[in-house]
């Protein structure tokens, strides 16, 4: 089998069957509380959603979908997972949900006014790139890549190297991101508009609580404090102790 097939098939296989816990500790109320102020809000910042034509990356079930959704985009879902798709399209039946890989979408090229995409990148390796250049594909000239990812270089990624090998909720293809590397390869087709890095306490067990197997339940009764604590300590984190890079691209 290919390489980008193979990799492609773990990931199918690997939301598949994981497609309803990563649901519930995704979409609950403090997760996306969390995904709103750190994630899509500095994500998106500046970026004029209303009435633009959005692609939800690696969708899921739609955990961003509601925040595009209020800020008055027109939002289509892909994702690879034919049971993440038909849990996207229950949730969201006013939008276009379609099942395929983000390596060959078959979406209109130069169409999208933006594609966003949460912790999507480090699951195509080795096709990062091909992930990517689909991606350029799709959007218009001045449309936005606006992503989340852990990245190569830090301290939580010593860390996450250890924790793939061992933990069953990730696939063996999984790994941070050379964005350095992605850079140098894409100057020619973006402009690099905001690189920023973040992701710690609340992170790890609010945005996370799955990977460190907390009850749902159990969150109300930590997440407050975990969030306003994590507010304060990315004043001063850089991208040795962040967890995550959160950046703007623009095509050129």
């Amino acid at each position: 089998m290919k390489k980008n097939n193979y990799a492609e098939e773990l990931q199918r296989q690997h939301y598949d069957a994981m497609a309803s816990k990563y649901a519930a500790h995704h979409s609950d109320v403090w997760s996306q509380r969390y995904r709103n102020r750190f994630i899509n809000e500095p994500m998106l910042e500046k970026i004029n959603l209303p009435g633009s034509e959005v692609v939800d990356a690696l969708c899921g079930s739609g955990e961003s979908t509601g925040y595009l959704l209020d800020k008055g985009a027109h939002v289509t879902g892909v994702d690879i997972s034919q049971k993440e798709i038909d849990n996207f399209r229950k949730s969201f039946p006013m939008c276009i949900g379609r099942c395929s890989s983000i390596l060959s979408t078959g979406l209109e090229s130069n169409f999208y006014d933006c594609v966003v995409m949460v912790a999507g990148l480090h699951h195509l390796h080795p096709n990062v790139s091909e992930g990517i250049k689909e991606i350029h594909r799709i959007l218009k000239p001045g449309g936005f890549f606006c992503f989340v990812e852990p990245h190569t270089g830090s301290l939580p990624d010593q860390v996450r190297k250890l924790w793939y090998r061992y933990d069953s909720l990730f696939a063996e293809n999984e790994g941070a991101i050379d964005l350095t590397a992605l850079k140098e390869e894409f100057s020619s087709k973006f402009k690099f508009i905001k690189e920023e890095y973040k992701g710690n306490i609340a992170f790890l067990l609010v945005f996370n609580s799955l990977v460190f197997r907390i009850p749902s339940r159990a969150k109300p009764l930590y997440s407050p404090l975990l969030i306003g604590i994590e507010s304060i300590v990315e004043k001063i984190q850089g991208k040795l102790t962040s967890c995550v890079a959160v950046c703007q691209w623009m095509k050129v």
